[in-house]
């Protein structure tokens, strides 16, 4: 069967001819050496160009990177060496380094060691630690040497390609090669070595168009792959697929199986002419240098294929090796969130396929391999086969004992007991299965299909470009994921077979009740699984979350990309591996995940007795999933944050928990906000005490004129005084007319010259006095100015009516040492803009009854009757009039009278 292999192309970028690529190990960075002498990085990810380096003005032949120096290193047409710091683009060393072209460079991947070959037919070693010293020449190729590479297995010995039609094989510390390889009939450009296994391969590809894979170890040619219609100009084995990349000249790449040397695919982009191919372990990309730009490809997937059972083992395939470690085997070993486990690795054996996929049954007794068109089953203790045959894809049922494989686009085939069921075609295709409760076939890309596993009825087909569908174990959930989104899907089993029994109720796209959507949330999600009814996932941007009951917890944040392998309840920990097989663990409490599952379930019986299992330190967070689930009253009785209690309490309207979670934090904030939840709900005496233990001078003074208390409002205004909370204390005397209080208070802040204009309009008396310490105070400023301030007493002639004014105040301080009149009275007395004060003030002295209205009161309210009598001296009889009303004695509201 051909090797299935997803190509992705990442990035297309066109400029002058590309001599070499290279890509950098951790970042998306794509690196060109141009024909034009200038050197570009690209990001692959954003598809930008974000560095140039004009680097000479001849062709510029090769270029890498060392990425533990942060430099790129370049050679070219000028016999030049140039070192640069890839952050700062400033060129760190240069020399000559050879008498004609450079032609590659590579840097060791251990020492401080960089390899130059030429077409002076030498290659040089330069150590950087020594100031660039040239350490070593090897010499004996009779041409140009094109290309050189070290062995991944034996980092000190590496192979050169020469257009002498050889290829040797060096050993640092010897300046003659170890042995030569002689085949091609022309001159051979490129060369590599294989990485997987323990095959020692070498490949290389030559001007007489043929790709030959050598044993570099029997010295001998053992296969000889012909295609390719010009000069073979760059050649790789990828490192971490099965398989040989080559280049020609004739603008073709084509990929071959690794293990059968068969064609699997040839790609044109319409570059013209492939003049390099770069790789890198660890990696699936490719960069690809053609005349007329560069492509980054990216072949099959990153994910690895690695599994874990319930009990902690985990197993995964290395190529063709399987290896198994146990979680057990760590014992009592104290395990950090994210730090890497320390396993030991046990060797299962090799498979006869290159992995692509690898899953555990349901059981954990069975392990399947995909790849290359078939899968096997093994035990999974042991790797014993029990089970294989063709496919391009194997999911688990529920049942163990149960799996489907879809044997290409149109069949997908049922096995049970691993023998085979039944054989079925999905009406549109079969281009992905999905393993759960029901049978999840995609057709079309469009069309995601549920079938029961026993009859292979259609329950449902709904249109949706699915990229992974995620049951949990009840059967009672599933998530269905696309490229940006995922959406949690309810399965009414109890619909489904209601339906069966009315055909009517079955439409062609199967039972329109079958699910209820329960939530779509525009995530990209990577890998998955559930735990009870919480949802986990890794997203695209490298978050660990679980989604349960509308809410999305961040359980870490992943510092690369992680897949998910399993949970294992008894540890409380989720486990993830990379794609360079590390496993790292984080924790996640059971007793969370088990409540939260109770109550989306409606069980709180059972929610209850696993309440006390959970930590106090997790408690907070399950409450916050109570109240966003509606459950308020059970959210305040778990949560342990005072903060989030009292914002409940509040919200519960629960005004006795909220004033005993204020009185211990003591917060201003709260106490306010308890206040008014007070006057909302009518409890006053609460409200006051609230906005007294905030202080809160404004509010206790709004709350005491609401109320027409006045007692209040005179202790409001003496706390404020006390408080320096001068505003408020002067509004609160002036509604008491308490006029001199008022003029304490603008003294005491040092507002005197709003003192004395407040005097001169209020308390003419009073003014001699502040316009005294007004002189005092402006003195030491401005003399001139205080000079120019006149006192009514020593120049009464700037001042009109000035004893009349005076007169005037000693009348109106009789109306203010009345009692104070209750609200209800304000539509019944005259207005003070309405009165003439000077004129009846002199009315009253001319009448001669002054004197009696300051002893007494022009006010007053009857002791026998509840009236008020209101007597206003007028300038005439008919202006005088008397007010009287009922007055309520519960009514206290006072009214001032502004003068």
């Amino acid at each position: 069967m051909p090797l299935k292999l997803n190509i992705k192309r990442e990035l297309t970028s066109r400029s002058d001819r590309v001599k070499s690529t290279a890509l950098h190990p951790t970042e998306p960075w794509m690196l060109c050496s141009l024909y034009n002498g200038s050197a570009k990085v690209w990001n692959y990810e954003t598809q930008t160009e974000i560095k140039t380096l004009e680097v000479c003005d001849v062709p510029l032949r090769t270029s890498i990177f060392v990425p533990r120096k942060n430099w790129i290193v370049t050679g070219g047409d000028d016999m030049m060496i140039r070192v640069f710091n890839y952050n700062t683009l400033e060129r760190v060393h240069q020399f000559e380094a050879h008498s004609d072209y450079i032609r590659c460079l590579i840097a060791h991947p251990g020492n401080s060691i960089l390899l130059s070959s030429s077409d002076d037919m030498l290659i040089k070693c330069w150590d950087w630690d020594k100031k660039w010293t040239n350490v070593q020449t090897f010499e004996g190729h009779t041409h140009y040497v094109m290309q050189i590479v070290f062995n991944p297995k034996d980092n000190n010995t590496f192979a050169s390609a020469s257009l002498d039609r050889t290829i040797k094989v060096w050993q640092l510390g010897s300046s003659t090669a170890n042995f030569t390889l002689e085949g091609h009939e022309k001159g051979i450009n490129c060369v590599d070595y294989g990485h997987a296994g323990d095959k020692p391969y070498l490949i290389s590809g030559a001007d007489d168009r043929l790709v030959k894979v050598w044993d570099y170890q029997n010295k001998t040619c053992i296969h000889t792959m012909e295609g390719h219609a010009f000069n073979v100009s760059a050649v790789r084995f990828h490192p971490e697929l099965p398989v040989i990349v080559t280049g020609s000249e004739d603008g073709t790449i084509r990929l071959w199986h690794s293990g059968t040397y068969r064609l699997e695919q040839t790609l044109n982009y319409g570059l013209e002419r492939v003049w390099y191919l770069a790789c890198l372990p660890g990696s699936n990309h490719i960069a690809v240098g053609y005349d007329e730009g560069a492509v980054v490809l990216k072949l099959g997937r990153e994910e690895p294929a690695m599994s874990m059972d319930l009990n902690g083992k985990i197993m995964w395939a290395r190529h063709t090796d399987i290896q198994q470690a146990n979680l057990k085997a760590m014992g009592d070993l104290e395990v950090r969130d994210g730090e890497r486990l320390p396993l030991v690795v046990k060797d299962m054996g090799a498979c006869e396929l290159f992995a692509q996929t690898l899953s555990h049954s349901p059981n954990g007794r069975f392990v399947v391999v995909c790849g290359e068109g078939e899968y096997i089953v093994y035990t999974s203790m042991a790797l014993r086969n029990k089970a294989y045959g063709s496919g391009q894809q194997f999911v688990w049922a529920s049942d163990s004992s149960e799996y489907a494989v879809r044997e290409n686009s149109t069949t997908v085939k049922l096995f049970k007991n691993f023998k085979e069921r039944k054989s079925f075609k999905p009406d549109a295709g079969c281009d992905s299965i999905y393993a759960g409760s029901l049978l999840g076939i995609l057709s079309s890309n469009t069309w995601l299909t549920f079938y029961e596993w026993e009859s292979c009825e259609m329950v449902r087909r709904i249109e949706i470009d699915a990229k992974g569908v995620y049951w949990n174990e009840s059967g009672d959930h599933v998530a269905v994921t696309t490229d940006d989104s995922y959406f949690i899907l309810k399965y009414n089993a109890d619909a489904v077979v209601a339906a069966k029994s009315t055909p009517d109720e079955v439409s062609e796209d199967g039972v329109e009740s079958a699910f209820d959507v329960v939530a779509e949330i525009e995530e990209s999600i990577r890998t998955a699984l559930w735990v009870g009814d919480c949802f986990i996932y890794t997203n695209a941007v490298n978050r660990l979350n679980y989604y349960v009951g509308g809410e999305i917890v961040t359980i870490a944040h992943l510092d690369r990309v992680m897949y998910l392998l399993g949970y294992i309840a008894k540890d409380n920990r989720l486990y993830l591996g990379d794609k360079d097989l590390n496993i790292v663990s984080y924790s996640l409490l059971l007793s969370v995940l088990e409540y939260q599952t109770a109550v989306m379930r409606r069980d709180f019986d059972t929610a209850d007795k696993v309440l006390p299992t959970v930590p106090r330190e997790q408690r907070t967070r399950v409450a916050h999933f109570l109240e966003k689930q509606g459950f308020k009253e059970q959210a305040l009785a778990v949560t342990m944050d005072t903060e989030h209690k009292f914002e409940l309490a509040l919200q519960l309207n629960k005004l006795e928990v909220a004033f005993q979670l204020a009185k211990e934090s003591d917060s201003e904030a709260k106490w306010k906000q308890l206040a008014e939840l007070s006057t909302v709900n009518f409890d006053f005496k609460l409200a006051k005490e609230c906005l007294n233990n905030a202080q809160d001078y404004g509010g206790l003074l709004l709350l005491a004129t609401s109320a027409g208390d006045a007692d209040a409002t005179m202790q409001v205004g003496t706390q404020a005084s006390k408080s320096c909370k001068h505003n408020v204390a002067f509004t609160a005397y002036f509604v008491l007319d308490e006029l001199d209080k008022c003029l304490d208070v603008l003294l005491d802040s040092g507002r005197i010259p709003e003192a004395a204009f407040f005097a001169r309009t209020y308390l003419p008396s009073q003014v001699s006095r502040i316009v005294a310490m007004w002189k005092e105070q402006l003195a030491g400023t401005n003399k001139k100015a205080a000079d120019s301030l006149a006192d009514p007493a020593e120049y009464e002639n700037l001042f009109p009516d000035w004893q009349d004014c005076l007169l005037a105040e000693r009348f109106c301080g009789a109306e203010r040492k009345s009692e104070l009149l209750p609200a209800k009275m304000y539509g019944r007395v005259p207005a003070n803009h309405s009165r003439d004060l000077i004129a009846e003030s002199k009315v009253a002295e001319e009448e001669g009854k002054l004197d009696e209205i300051i002893d007494d009161s022009s006010i007053h309210i009857a002791e026998d009757t509840e009236t008020v009598d209101v007597i206003i001296p007028s300038v005439d009889r008919s202006s005088q009039r008397d007010v009287s009303k009922s007055t309520d004695k519960t009514d206290n509201m006072m009214m001032t009278t502004l003068i």
